[in-house]
């Protein structure tokens, strides 16, 4: 047996240390995160949102887009506890919890331009009557100053009357984005598109594309059972 001397192990070992050096700089970006843990998200705003004070609180359980009618039942829901029961803006509190292909909706122009979103989910752009190239349902109509929060509420072309995501972001509605569908729908893409990229490059792409205001939770079927148990969010499925 030869003898390994005191030399040759310490080179040797330090040559296995670089190259597990080497994997670790290169796994975050194509590691799987099938599972986030509470320090990769912001879980203490989530907790913020559970918490939240207001009078009425509804969780709205979206995974279908259907032409956006989970949005029309969210402006619709606004408008009755508001104007029908004199329920304070600010005592209301929806979150939309968008997850399955409806998940996509919570991200950006560039993303649904680059995936071919519309194409692959059957979202047709009503101004082009193809494939829609663009995040539809984001756009607001108004410029969502205070003169458009002082419109009547019964004229259709009015702030009140808007589905749009922007629209109801501005009117205080906390939107969700599912981690978990983000990881499944990156690896349907990379199939779909076939493209060159690893999984986890497109997770990183989708999340670093994330509209405003949205909160991206490490799963969305339990962030609804926490709203209900612990925030006494009512449960919607829409």
């Amino acid at each position: 047996m030869n003898k390994i001397t005191r030399r040759i192990f310490v080179s040797q070992a330090a040559a296995s240390l670089a190259a597990v050096g080497a994997l670790a700089e290169s796994s975050p970006a194509t590691a799987p995160q099938l599972v986030w843990k509470s320090a990769q998200w912001k879980v203490a705003e989530f907790q913020k949102l559970a918490h939240h004070p207001a009078r009425v609180k509804q969780v709205f359980n979206c995974t279908q887009i259907s032409g956006g009618m989970f949005l029309n039942n969210i402006k619709n829901s606004l408008n009755g506890l508001h104007f029908g029961f004199d329920i304070p803006a600010d005592q209301i509190k929806i979150a939309a919890a968008l997850h399955g292909p409806a998940n996509l909706l919570n991200y950006d122009d560039s993303i649904w331009s680059k995936y071919r979103i519309g194409e692959w989910l059957n979202v047709t752009d009503p101004a082009t009557g193809k494939p829609a190239e663009h995040n539809i349902f984001y756009p607001s109509r108004h410029s969502l100053d205070n003169a458009a929060f002082a419109a009547d509420p019964d004229d259709r072309a009015s702030v009140y009357q808007d589905t749009a995501i922007q629209t109801l972001d501005a009117r205080g509605v906390q939107f969700l984005s599912c981690h978990t569908a983000t990881e499944e729908q990156a690896r349907a893409l990379v199939e779909r598109n076939k493209l060159p990229q690893a999984p986890e490059e497109v997770v990183e792409d989708l999340l670093a594309h994330t509209l405003p205001g949205v909160l991206v939770v490490t799963s969305m079927v339990a962030a609804i059972a926490l709203l209900q148990s612990e925030g006494r969010f009512s449960y919607i499925n829409a």
